[in-house]
This record gives structure tokens, sequence and C-alpha cells, in this order.
């Protein structure tokens, strides 16, 4: 389900961008999943970051956004509710939903249609505004979560007879008490650990639109020279990269995860055998 919240949330603001009744332009969003609370409950979200504009139809201009202003809510809101329920409908009718615990009664279709029908009825919620920190600050926000698991080991506290002890952050509360210890049993923990373990092959950070990987550098230049960006250059040509081939170093083997530098290496320490009996004692014969 995961899975079809991404690309639903994709395709709707690829299709409403693209209605000239709205923006009329090719956008280009980058979404990041993210599934767990501080508590390590299971709260699945899709972080989302849109540029508020994108390239016109023939790609000759760059259409921006009203300020303050990028698509209309509640035609976002309509658009995904239609599009995602019928997508958890579709794969509920090809059995790529499975219905388990408390919700194995949804495994039958009816069942399953008739707890669909009020989510129809009901409003969907969306927000969409200018990050209050600007676009740095949700750059910066979303880069702790890209390659992170559910908890950091700075805030496992302690683990004894109890369970296992750590720092959570109760944003319901102010002031001080926001941040609190839990302590779990050590099978709830690891179950509620291994909750945000993601299935192999699967994709955390996915890019769209102007930003998908087929048509990226293309895309990005032109939108750069339609804005008169800095670093806006030309495609290099056939000449000048026979010329860089012969004049750039090749890039680094290695670099420092925290400066980007290039590292050197100074010397290699070879593996030590292993010690597989232990040492004689004295007097043994």
């Amino acid at each position: 389900m995961t899975g079809i919240r991404i690309q639903t949330a994709a395709a709707t603001l690829r299709t409403i961008a693209a209605d000239p009744r709205h923006l009329g332009a090719r956008i280009g969003l980058t979404l990041v999943l993210h599934t767990w609370g501080s508590a390590l409950t299971h709260h699945p979200h899709v972080h989302g970051i849109v540029p508020g504009g994108g390239l016109s139809p023939d790609g000759q201009r760059w259409v921006g956004c009203r300020p303050g202003f990028f698509l209309p809510v509640r035609v976002l809101s309509r658009l995904f509710r239609r599009r995602f329920l019928e997508a958890l409908a579709a794969a509920h009718r090809h059995g790529a939903l499975r219905c388990l615990g408390d919700h194995a009664a949804l495994a039958d279709p009816g069942a399953f249609a008739r707890w669909l029908a009020p989510l129809r009825r009901r409003e969907w919620v969306v927000y969409a505004k200018r990050p209050f920190a600007g676009p740095q600050a949700v750059l910066a926000y979303l880069a702790r979560y890209t390659h992170r698991v559910a908890i950091a080991n700075s805030r496992l506290l302690a683990l004894d007879e109890r369970g296992v002890t750590f720092r959570w952050k109760d944003y319901r509360a102010t002031g001080k008490t926001r941040h609190r210890a839990m302590t779990l049993a050590t099978g709830e923990f690891m179950r509620r650990f291994l909750l945000h373990t993601l299935p192999p092959g699967f994709h955390r950070i996915r890019h769209y639109g102007l930003i998908a990987n087929t048509a990226r550098r293309a895309n990005l230049a032109q939108a750069r020279a339609l804005l008169h960006a800095p670093g806006a250059t030309a495609p290099p040509t056939e000449a000048s990269a026979a010329t860089t081939t012969h004049t750039e170093s090749p890039p680094p083997t290695w670099v420092c995860s925290g400066c980007g530098a290039a590292m050197v290496v100074i010397e290699i320490l070879p593996r030590r055998p292993h010690i597989r009996a232990p040492p004689p004692q004295r007097g043994a014969p």
C-alpha cells in the first residue's frame, strides 16, 4: 500500500499541474518515504519536494506558480482520493493486498467494498504551502531520513531484564516534557523496529517528472537556462568532451563522507590471521 501512496501522490500532482486551467506545466518532484514515529510506531507517510513551477509543454519557457499559491488543494484532494481508492480496490481484487489480524474479515470482497464506501464521501485534507524556513530547511530535514534506520544508537538508554529503554519525543506535549524515556519488552521493541524494514528492491526515494532519472540532466539544464540560473551551461560538444578527457584527472576512488574531499591512501594494513586455538599453557606437555 505504501507504493500505491507514493505513485498516486506523484500522479496527482503531475496531472493537476499539467492542466492548463491550473499551472499548465510539466513539473518535477522528489518523494521520500518515512515510516516511523518517534516511539517506533508504524506511521507511513511521504514527504515531497516540489518546485514552484515547471516547463511549458513545448519546453520553451518556464511557467511559475502565483506567489503564495501552487495548486488548488481541493482539486488535489478529490483527485488523490479517487485514484488512491481505485488503486486500493484494484490491489485487493488482484490479491496484492493482504488483510491480516483484526482486519482479516476485509479479505472478503463485499466486506472490503463496504469498508471503502464511506471513505469515498469523506473529505481528504491536502496541505500545500511554501515552507516556513525556506527550501534549504526542507532539504536538510529530509536528508536526515534518506538513509537512516528507525532509531539511532544515541537514543538507546538501557538494555536490562525489563527490556529496552530509549528516548522519544512526545509531539503532543510542550516544553521540556516532550523528551521522555520509554521501556519496551525486548520482543515488542524488535517488532516495532522490524516494522520499518522495507522489502528488497523497494525504493525509499523516488523522482518523477522533470527530475526522473531518464531525462533529468537535459530537463534541469533547460530549466536553468530559462531561469537564467547560475551554472547554466551549454551541453558539451564532442570536441570539448575529447579535450576534457585528456586534461581532467579521474575522479577519486575514496571521498571523505564529512567534507567531500578526496582521500589519499597512506598505508594498507594487511589482515591478521585468526587465532584458531588458545595459546599453550605453561608446563603443558
